[in-house]
């Protein structure tokens, strides 16, 4: 984990990549779930015999399932201390060139972007997020993370 002692620091770790993180395994039980949560049980997520025949061979993620493990993935590459909060603002140019396959394992790397001051304790941060698929040369997720930390 990478640990920046207050904003100056931060704001100097602009462009350096952070990471990767633990690999996390996407289980069918995983997809099932997030399935049964959003109301989206298209057969690519979650018939696994229809699915071994389909365009990739198995079921896989919902692409939106990959984004909203962000914040698991992420979790032990930064920590910043001297905030006295942080809040998730937003997404920026949120792509899936790759899918994933149930069984299989992902990670991610960040870097920052940008960093701007929002106020007189905040500062807007942009994290440039991918997702790592193991075994495979396409990442599942490119995004621009936007949050916000309050010192």
């Amino acid at each position: 984990m990478e640990t920046f002692h207050g904003r100056d620091e931060l704001v100097a770790s602009l462009g350096r990549e952070l990471g990767p993180g633990e690999w996390l395994e996407i289980g069918q039980d995983r997809i099932d779930g997030f399935a049964d949560v959003t109301g989206d049980h298209q057969w690519i997520h979650v018939d696994a015999d229809r699915s071994a025949t389909g365009p990739y061979g198995a079921t896989v993620a919902h692409g939106f399932l990959t984004l909203s493990l962000l914040p698991l993935l992420l979790d032990g590459l930064r920590r910043v201390e001297g905030t006295r909060m942080g809040l998730n603002y937003g997404l920026e140019r949120v792509r899936f060139p790759n899918v994933v396959r149930s069984g299989t394992r992902v990670r991610a790397r960040s870097t920052l972007v940008d960093a701007t001051d929002v106020g007189d304790d905040g500062l807007q941060l942009v994290t440039r997020v991918t997702v790592e698929v193991e075994g495979e040369t396409k990442p599942a997720c490119v995004a621009d993370l936007v949050t916000r930390a309050y010192f």
